[in-house]
């Protein structure tokens, strides 16, 4: 089995040189076993986790973001995860780059939450020098990471699959930058450099569970980003298994896209499953995604969002036309993964290696309602379905490693 598991993590990292969790029946279903990481104490930043040494033969063994109190519920605000903090200062001089993956720190979703955690962090912990480039081409990749790391930061955020290659030689070539690579995983990381992964198949099952309770047609959609991209994968069929958790008779539509900056070709997508009687449309692929969550809204069907509240971006708050419509998002909290990782940075606790964000350390999650009428019952299933997520007792039958379906060749299999 580990001679599969490692040859499917070979393939992925060699799709990751192209363009660039594991589970069963007991609850294994998740990205690589996590360590557990304490709960940061209400007046103290959390208590660092030690970076275990890996095996030369096995992939490092994650750490889990900590679980804190939440007064909010589930969607743990960044103020409230200030206060965790205890009042820590970065010292005089402390500066924090971000090279953004294709896209720029407005896109409304994944670019922008990770962006969103970065301020926050520098409002919480006194962070006066920051920067920011944004990638506009696959090409730029190396010249951006260089270009930031000139600077000389303490921390470099890189975002996104496809940076990851690059990021790994950028933190071998300065050892003295910690690098937070976002959805970046490698066998093997050096002390100075943090992959922070999710449990997207979670948030994707979440979104399926809601759509399956909305649709009165039977039929919903999704509308992706790439298929080389592992966690776009993870959202696709944990919405499938999401949906079909609720109605086992259910149809979902899907389409990868080869871009995440086309909205009018998500929009055309979102329309074309209409037509084939959707009336529930997931985006799971950036701003394409989201042109289809959108183009799905304005015609009056559910929409459902995806990687931050897309009711505050998307639809500017709720003025934007089908707002109403807007279901929910699922939401992935790269924000609290780049504000996490900067403060241990300040504590001098950054430890290279997995940092996984999950249901049940707050990491994934949904955003509320708004202006949205669900039911009562749909809003009591996906809170249910949730719930269940984080405390073990429902498992998606996806893949946490890359996105496939349990039994079905996955390299959870």
């Amino acid at each position: 089995m580990r001679n599969k598991f490692l040859l499917l993590l070979a393939v992925l990292l060699s799709l990751a040189l192209a363009a660039t969790g594991c589970g069963n029946d007991d609850d294994s279903d998740s990205a690589p076993a996590p360590t557990e990481a304490p709960a940061p104490d209400p007046t103290e930043a959390p208590a660092p986790t030690e970076a275990p040494a890996p095996d030369p033969t096995e992939a490092p063994a994650p750490t889990e973001a900590p679980a804190p109190e939440a007064p909010s519920g589930a969607l743990i605000t960044l103020d409230e995860e200030c206060a965790a903090w205890g009042g820590i200062q970065a010292p005089d001089g402390f500066r924090v780059n971000m090279v953004t993956d294709i896209g720029k720190v407005d896109d409304g979703t994944f670019n922008q939450f990770a962006y969103e955690g970065m301020v926050g962090a520098a409002e919480c912990f006194g962070i006066e020098d920051t920067s920011v480039i944004e990638t506009a081409s696959e090409a730029d990749y190396d010249a951006n990471l260089n270009t930031s790391a000139s600077e000389d930061p303490d921390v470099l955020i890189t975002v996104g699959f496809l940076l990851g290659t690059d990021t790994m030689l950028a933190a071998e070539e300065n050892p003295n930058i910690n690098y937070i690579g976002i959805d970046q995983f490698h066998m093997e990381y050096p002390a100075n450099y943090v992959g922070v992964l999710f449990n997207e198949h979670e948030g994707g099952f979440i979104a399926g569970a809601l759509a399956a309770s909305l649709s009165e047609s039977g039929v919903v959609g999704v509308v992706a980003g790439r298929e080389d991209v592992p966690p776009v994968v993870k959202f696709v069929n944990g919405y499938e298994a999401g949906a079909k958790y609720i109605d086992s008779d259910i149809q979902v539509l899907s389409v990868y896209n080869e871009s995440f900056t086309d909205p009018a070709k998500g929009a055309s997508d979102a329309q074309q499953f209409i037509g084939d009687g959707a009336d529930v449309i997931f985006g799971a692929g950036g701003p394409t995604g989201s042109g289809g969550v959108k183009a799905a809204a304005e015609a009056g069907a559910w929409g459902i969002g995806v990687d931050q509240d897309e009711y505050y971006t998307t639809f500017n708050g709720g003025s934007a036309p089908g707002s109403e419509y807007l279901a929910s998002s699922a939401i992935k909290r790269v924000d609290l993964s780049v504000f996490r990782n900067i403060g241990a940075a300040i504590e001098g606790a950054f430890a290279g290696g997995v940092f996984v964000l999950t249901a049940e350390n707050l990491g994934i999650t949904y955003a509320p309602f708004h202006d949205a009428a669900v039911s009562a019952d749909a809003a009591a299933r996906v809170e249910q379905v949730r719930a269940g997520l984080a405390d073990g007792s429902i498992t998606t039958g996806v893949c946490g490693i890359d996105g496939l379906f349990l039994g079905e060749g996955s390299a959870c299999d």
